[in-house]
């Protein structure tokens, strides 16, 4: 009897050996995905809704493969706007075999606040110092996404607001909350 609980011990030590290498195998490959980067141009004139943002994949190996990206307008305070998700436009990408960025590569696209915003409010400058946005972007998974067809990764970046301590002002990186 005490031959039979040693080897169940043993099996069961086995079986939680495999669970774990697994699970750390896959806590790595998530940890290897690319993540999309993101960083505005200057705001040098007109809206600070209607500015050029660029997307940049800084993996080394792995590219971002057919890359969707869209701007969410997450918070305006004092306003009665909902989160609202709107798909980027003006996107452009280096040509590729693959609609996507490659290794290092960086693209450009306009979040097209500005007309949505237009009916919802007037006072377009002081909205902007008040808001706070972020992108959205769906990707194929590495490899995998070509094999499997539509295995798609999503990833929401940190949120955005409107830095106007700075000139020109620029959309910055929200910092963290104390």
């Amino acid at each position: 009897m005490a031959h039979g609980g040693a080897q169940s011990l043993v099996r069961l030590v086995g079986v939680l050996l495999v669970l774990a290498l697994v699970a750390g195998a896959a806590t790595g490959l998530w940890l290897l995905r690319p993540v999309p980067s993101y960083s505005s141009d200057d705001v040098t004139a007109g809206s600070p809704f209607d500015v050029t943002f660029r997307v940049e994949n800084k993996d080394d190996w792995f590219p971002l493969a057919n890359l969707k990206v869209s701007c969410v307008l997450a918070h305006v305070r004092a306003e009665p706007i909902a989160p609202t998700l709107i798909g980027a436009t003006n996107v452009r990408l280096p040509a590729t075999d693959i609609r996507g960025l490659e290794p290092g590569e960086s693209g450009t696209f306009t979040c097209p606040f500005l007309s949505f915003l237009e009916h919802q409010v007037k006072d377009d400058p002081g909205v902007a110092t008040r808001a706070e946005i972020y992108f959205r972007s769906a990707y194929d998974v590495p490899f995998l996404g070509s094999l499997l067809g539509s295995l798609q990764l999503t990833d929401n970046s940190a949120r955005y607001f409107l830095d106007t301590r700075v000139l020109p002002p620029r959309w910055v990186v929200k910092p963290p909350q104390r």
